[in-house]
């Protein structure tokens, strides 16, 4: 049985907060779960926004930086998404270790990863002894995918972009598939609707602007694709709707409602973007159109995007609680 491609999007979303059960649609079927799944290990696999960098602690969200030294991350404030999730279960990850002797959870996830690097980083893991019933995956990916090929726009046609992405949402949805088989449990979350985000440049009324309209098409492809072609057999996969969630928040603050405060423009200096943006080196809100009657700072917390296609702090933090209401209610 394959999930259904439509997907929930409860009005209650629109409040924008960032623990969003509700938001959810379970990867499987109903009944009361008689067993609490407790993770021995976090495994995370995709891009950037699942990455802390081993070299300096860096993120690609608004890092935090010691109290000591202003010039130094400190990976363990401010946390992603995947930090959160693991936390859940007193575990953290090598690249950030604390005072945790040998971490044995993983992130093989990299750095501007796309698709066709999730089988690599599969095998990784193989190499490093394979996976678990009482492993936690996470699968977060493809919105690098859908940007280098808007990025080819208009030169290839919708049409073909379409299929293109359609298809690396298949190829996710097979290699979560294949994870699942091994016994482990699985989270997968939908990519972000780039046409909401600061990517797709103006969305203000009037705007003629076509990008975030083919934006959105286009990541709602790679959704579809994932969720058709994903196993459904109730106790293995999870789902996290990111894409929802976006799309309610930016809804909401539309609105003039909701946590956030900012939902169109990245709270990072152009001179700073992730992984080298702070809390010490954030912007305003002066490009925004139509311009502000007084330009307010950026927040780390309260605006939506770091950047153009990265999260904020406080929506790496609406992720984590996406995924932790995942984990705790999908019947693993």
């Amino acid at each position: 049985m394959k999930l259904k491609a439509n997907r929930i999007r409860p009005a209650a979303m629109a409040a924008g907060l960032l623990l969003a059960a509700g938001l959810m649609a379970s990867c499987g079927g109903g009944g009361t779960q008689t067993n609490t799944f407790v993770a021995h290990r976090v495994i995370v696999f995709g891009d950037e926004s699942s990455v802390i960098n081993q070299a300096d602690g860096s993120k690609f969200t608004v890092n935090a930086v010691l109290a000591s030294d202003s010039t130094k991350f400190d990976c363990s404030g401010n946390p992603i998404w995947v930090q959160l999730l693991a936390a859940q279960y007193g575990l953290v990850f090598p690249q950030c270790p604390g005072g945790a002797p040998a971490p044995t959870s993983r992130i093989w996830a990299t750095n501007n990863a796309v698709v066709a690097d999730l089988p690599a980083q599969i095998t990784q893991q193989f190499n490093d002894g394979g996976f678990a019933a009482d492993d936690l995956v996470t699968v977060l990916v493809g919105t690098n995918d859908i940007v280098a090929q808007f990025n080819t726009y208009p030169g290839v046609s919708e049409a073909q972009l379409t299929t293109i992405v359609t298809q690396a949402g298949q190829m996710v949805a097979a290699q979560v598939n294949f994870i699942a088989e091994q016994g482990a449990k699985v989270l997968v979350s939908t990519v972000p609707d780039l046409g909401r985000a600061p990517f797709a440049g103006d969305r203000s009324a009037g705007s003629t602007n076509p990008n975030p309209a083919v934006l959105t098409r286009l990541s709602a492809a790679f959704n579809d694709g994932l969720l058709a072609k994903l196993n459904n057999d109730g106790r293995k996969i999870g789902l996290i709707q990111l894409d929802s969630y976006v799309q309610s928040v930016d809804t909401a603050r539309a609105n003039h409602a909701g946590s956030f405060t900012n939902t169109t423009l990245g709270a990072c200096l152009a001179t700073a973007l992730p992984p080298a943006c702070s809390a010490l080196t954030l912007g305003d809100d002066s490009a925004a159109i139509p311009p502000p009657t007084a330009v307010s700072p950026a927040s780390a917390l309260t605006w939506l995007w770091a950047d153009s296609i990265h999260l904020s702090v406080g929506g790496q933090a609406a992720l984590g609680s996406l995924a932790i209401t995942r984990a705790r209610n999908n019947p693993f």
